[in-house]
Parts: C-alpha cells; sequence; structure tokens
C-alpha cells in the first residue's frame, strides 16, 4: 500500500477508536477547568449506571457498550489480515498464553503500586480529579460486568495504541523514538478527563510499553498487566470504598 493509503487508514482508525477519545477527553478536561472549584472535588466515573433502578436493562446497555468497544480491534485484525499477517503480527493470539499471563502480572505489580501512590499525589495536589473507577448498583451482574470492562479497555488499547499504531508509523518511515512519543502522548491524552496526573501518569506508562513491547515483539503480556491493572482497580474500588481513610471517593 501507498504512504498515503496507509496515513489514510491509520488516522480513521484513530477516529474511530482512542483519537476520538482523546478529543472528548481534551474537552471534557476543559470543562473541568473552567467549572466552579478544585480539580480534587470533581470526579470522573469510569464505570457507571446506563439505567438506574432498572438492572436489567442497565446489564444490556452495559454489554452492548463493552461489546461495541471492541469493534475498532476487529476492524485491525481485518486490516492487517488484508496485509497476509494477522494479529499474530502484533503478537496478539494464544500462542504463549502462559508465558504473556506470567509476563503481564510482573508488569502489573511494578506499575499498579506505583500508579495507585502517584494517583493520590496528584489528587492532593489539586492536578486530578477524584477518580471513580466504579458506580454500579449492587445488583448480581456487577462484578462480571467490571472484569468483562477491565478486559475490553486492555485489548482496545494496546492492540491499538501499541501493536497496530507502532507497525503503521514504521512502515510510514517515522522514527522508533517518534513512534514511541506518537503512542505515549495519544494514550496519556486519552486519559486526560482524569487530569494532569491522569494524562502524566498514562503517558509514562505508554513508554514504559512501548519498550516491553519491542523488547518482547508481542502485545499480550501488555494486554494481561492492563487487565490485571484494570481489574483490581475496579473490583478493589468497589470493595474498598468508603472503607478506607486512604481511598477518596467524591
Amino acid at each position: 500500500m501507498s504512504r498515503r493509503i496507509l496515513r489514510s487508514e491509520t488516522l480513521l482508525v484513530l477516529a474511530v477508536s482512542l483519537g476520538a477519545s482523546a478529543v472528548s477527553a481534551l474537552i471534557s478536561f476543559v470543562g473541568s477547568l473552567t467549572k466552579p472549584g478544585a480539580l480534587k472535588e470533581q470526579a470522573a466515573t469510569l464505570n457507571g449506571s446506563y439505567a438506574p433502578g432498572r438492572p436489567w436493562l442497565d446489564l444490556a446497555w452495559q454489554l452492548f457498550d463493552i461489546a461495541t468497544g471492541l469493534v475498532p480491534v476487529l476492524l485491525v485484525g481485518h486490516l492487517l489480515l488484508r496485509e497476509g499477517v494477522g494479529l499474530r503480527a502484533i503478537g496478539f493470539d494464544r500462542s504463549r498464553p502462559w508465558s504473556d499471563l506470567g509476563r503481564g502480572a510482573l508488569v502489573a505489580a511494578g506499575i499498579g503500586s506505583a500508579g495507585l501512590a502517584f494517583y493520590l499525589v496528584a489528587r492532593a495536589s489539586g492536578f486530578n480529579l477524584t477518580v471513580v473507577p466504579e458506580a454500579l448498583p449492587e445488583v448480581w451482574w456487577k462484578y462480571p460486568v467490571l472484569i468483562l470492562s477491565a478486559i475490553q479497555n486492555s485489548v482496545l488499547e494496546e492492540v491499538i495504541v501499541v501493536g497496530y499504531l507502532l507497525r503503521r508509523l514504521g512502515q510510514l518511515g517515522w522514527s522508533p523514538m517518534a513512534a514511541l512519543v506518537a503512542s505515549s502522548v495519544l494514550r496519556g491524552s486519552y486519559h486526560l478527563y482524569q487530569g494532569i496526573g491522569g494524562f502524566v501518569g498514562n503517558m509514562v506508562m505508554g513508554v514504559v510499553f512501548v519498550l516491553l513491547y519491542r523488547r518482547w515483539g508481542r502485545v499480550g503480556p501488555l494486554v494481561a498487566a492492563h487487565a490485571l491493572l484494570d481489574i483490581t482497580a475496579f473490583v478493589g474500588y468497589a470493595l474498598l470504598a468508603g472503607k478506607v481513610g486512604w481511598l477518596p471517593t467524591p
């Protein structure tokens, strides 16, 4: 394919996925900055109810949101198949499940505690909103939906922002450093709705993930790490919010 087609394809994939999320996060952040009150007095809810008081309708919306959130991943898989390689080219397959999970668990353990500490400092310093990982009703499907949401986030972000984007930028002639910066800034940008802390923290995480991807040649461990981080955040908040003093709540 020509560079023009590759460039157009990449922009379109981002426009229907995390590029659009980055623009939305920027608009949300501007709204938070211009709203009366400090950032830490405002809340950013990650998993909320779509139909309060109507649990079955709410469940339908939750599953619909999770399923449609994976469509860009299917699109990327289709585009890579047309290229003749498929998702295996970026290391998103079932060839090394235990290795991917083990590496992912180690990465999650290393990043998790540092990320939590950074968030608490950023919020206390006034650079971050209060992040509410979940605000779902107490129904039977709450924890399964939180786990599915975490997995969907991890697959979407790592496949597109690391595997696909780095491959396409390399084909477009970008230098490794420029591609690393682009991927990391994009990751930080669509977390900007959380505040400056969310932007900086996720950008640093993006740098680490790009370096690990280049070392391992697989997004599988990154998907596992991201999923474990989000599951811990979502389920942990649901279990601990209001019960421990160090965990900020709205």
